[in-house]
């Protein structure tokens, strides 16, 4: 690895563990904050979970796109993704800070069921941040190598983030208050 590729790499590496620090603590200390008078934005949930249910598709898709050789596919695939996991987060955020939390409303095996979904999906979308940068990041580094090694991890992860959103959604939606 040459000097300035190195140099760039620690840049990268700054910036992602600044970003990823920054985003999950931004996130808490909005999702405590109500904005005063506010309409609520109950029309959003639908649609970011259907974000979810895209981004879950398009990462299917994008991993195909690289299998068949599809460099510049893949590579716009996997760029939107990150479009739409961000607008994802927008949409949520501006949804709990605009609304009341919803509590799950099933009993019995379910609602162990929904939480575990729940507190793995929280988790996980955590951790999947760095991944996401560490992973897109090699590729501007030019070392495709790390980059497929970083994305065995990163794509399952990433994918069941997604799906569980989809999941959370529909297990919760028949309590939200409209």
């Amino acid at each position: 690895m040459t000097e300035e590729i190195s140099l760039k790499e620690k840049k990268f590496n700054k910036w992602i563990t600044v970003i990823s620090i920054a985003i999950p603590l931004v996130v808490a200390l909005l999702f405590g904050y109500k904005i005063p008078n506010a309409k609520p934005l109950s029309f959003l949930p639908p649609i970011y979970a259907t974000i979810n249910g895209i981004t879950a598709i398009l990462l299917v898709v994008a991993v195909v796109a690289i299998k068949n050789g599809k460099e510049s596919l893949h590579q716009k695939l996997m760029t939107t993704n990150i479009v739409l996991s961000a607008l994802f987060l927008v949409m949520y955020v501006a949804y709990h800070m605009t609304s009341e939390t919803t509590i799950y409303g099933g009993e019995g095996f379910w609602k162990y069921v929904y939480y575990f979904i729940l507190m793995t999906h929280i988790v996980l979308s955590i951790s999947v941040i760095p991944l996401v940068l560490i992973t897109y990041s090699k590729v501007y580094l030019d070392d495709f190598e790390s980059h497929r090694i970083w994305a065995k991890y990163t794509f399952p992860i990433w994918l069941y983030v997604a799906v569980t959103g989809v999941i959370v959604y529909l297990m919760i939606s028949p309590y939200y208050q409209f």
